[in-house]
């Protein structure tokens, strides 16, 4: 089992421990953004499930079907990661608006402890979960690890909200306070969506092959440096999973031997994947170096 799909198994298990939790906690202590942040959380768990199954298809090697490999499944996992959050943030929005228009009393004063709880261990989940999500420029481990991250804020809201909802109508007189409680619960919604756009712009780059102009001339410096090369005309590079793929044209001297051209190429390829991190395979193509002739004047 690899890192990335460790944490992912670790994160998947924390999620629906705590989802199930809060959502007896949120029924038992008439809390409505402590139901609200564990729909998110069961959000976060079906999400856990997707980017650990795309994990496990990325890892597959190239296949004669498939010669680029599998890695853009965690693009595909990090996408609909991001449309499982913006579903949560709405419907967490739609319940808010229902309980603010019904008459109810606030929530328990317990619910509190609860929520400082869950913000506390999903935040250090996190900070568990990135470092390898980052080391390895997986988009779907880091969705996954960005989900830990907004159930914090969303339950580092709902307990801002509780606390108003609990003290505010007794300490302050208005007992309209009582409502905080649901109001906590639709800005928990629009830190939701704002998570969901940060996962889902990268993986939607990554799926229509969206180039990487400073990794580009990274790799242009890199091939410029090998003997024999004259000129490099063309870079283009795409992420695929935790990697990315590179394609080069090269010019060499016109008359060089085919056989010479062709170890260049070799050379210029090894050295891309031995100097820039990342580069998981790059495709050479060698083209014979033409300069125009003078013109007469």
């Amino acid at each position: 089992m690899s890192p990335l799909q460790r944490n992912t198994l670790i994160g998947l298990v924390a999620s629906i421990l705590l989802a199930a939790l809060k959502l007896v906690a949120g029924i038992v202590g008439c809390s409505t953004a402590l139901i609200a942040d564990s729909i998110e959380s069961l959000a976060d768990s079906v999400g856990s499930l997707l980017v650990w199954q795309a994990l496990k298809v990325a890892a597959r090697p190239a296949d004669d079907r498939h010669p680029w490999g599998y890695g853009k499944a965690e693009a595909v996992a990090a996408l609909l990661t991001g449309v499982l959050l913006v579903a949560a943030a709405l419907l967490m929005t739609v319940q808010s608006i229902h309980e603010i228009l019904l008459p109810h009393q606030p929530p328990a004063w317990w619910t509190l402890l609860l929520l400082a709880s869950v913000t506390v261990s999903k935040e250090l989940l996190f900070r568990f979960m990135i470092r390898d999500a980052v080391a390895e420029t997986s988009d779907a481990a880091t969705a996954d690890a960005w989900h830990q991250r907004s159930d914090a804020m969303t339950s580092a809201a709902a307990f801002f909200g509780v606390s108003v909802a609990v003290w505010g109508p007794e300490l302050c007189g208005l007992p309209a306070l009582v409502f905080a409680d649901e109001a906590a619960a639709i800005l928990a919604s629009g830190i939701i969506l704002m998570t969901a756009w940060k996962l889902a712009a990268p993986a939607l780059s990554e799926l229509l092959d969206a180039d990487a102009p400073q990794l580009s001339e990274q790799l242009r410096i890199v091939a410029e440096r090998v003997p024999q090369v004259q000129c490099v005309e063309k870079v283009r590079v795409r992420k695929s999973g935790a990697g990315w793929l590179a394609e080069l044209h090269i010019q060499v001297a016109p008359l060089l031997p085919i056989r010479t051209a062709h170890a260049v190429g070799g050379q210029v390829r090894a050295e891309l994947r031995n100097s820039v991190p990342g580069i998981r395979d790059a495709l050479i193509h060698v083209e014979p170096h033409e300069t125009a002739p003078p013109t007469d004047t």
